[in-house]
């Protein structure tokens, strides 16, 4: 029996960004998860609609995006989803770590993006989504 497929929106105003997202990525970045379904959102109302579609299991946004960035749609989809996926949110400045807490972004990365620990994140995040349990916060990059 194979294990379930995942799906992963990625959201970013930047064609080579969601690009690199999924290559970084792969197709199995988990033996255990499956296979890892990515979903492309170049525009806000793209995004919202995937994630109000439901079927998300992690979103990766980018905090660069223009004109709206991924700190902002993070905090909005957290506050208004009872059941919101994990989001990970890549940010250009180290500085702005401080606003992943304002947007409850359940992890943050540095861009570039480092395909290892883009990889072990947003897994971690599968796999906290998929167990049902509270997914942990991280403050810092």
């Amino acid at each position: 029996m194979s294990a379930p497929s995942h799906t992963v929106l990625v959201y970013s105003s930047s064609a080579e960004l969601r690009d690199t997202v999924r290559t970084a990525l792969g197709r199995r970045p988990a033996e255990d998860l499956g296979r890892i379904e990515i979903v492309e959102a170049s525009t806000v109302r793209e995004f919202l609609a995937a994630v109000d579609g439901g079927g998300i299991d992690c979103a990766v946004l980018d905090g660069e995006a223009r004109p709206a960035g991924g700190l902002g749609l993070a905090k909005q989809v957290k506050d208004e989803l009872v059941d919101c996926p994990p989001t990970l949110v890549l940010l250009k400045r180290t500085g702005d770590s401080w606003l992943g807490a304002w947007s409850n972004a359940d992890a943050l990365l540095p861009l570039p993006v480092d395909a290892r620990a883009l990889r072990e994140a947003v897994v971690a995040l599968v796999r906290s989504r998929e167990a049902g349990l509270p997914v942990r916060r991280a403050a810092e990059l």
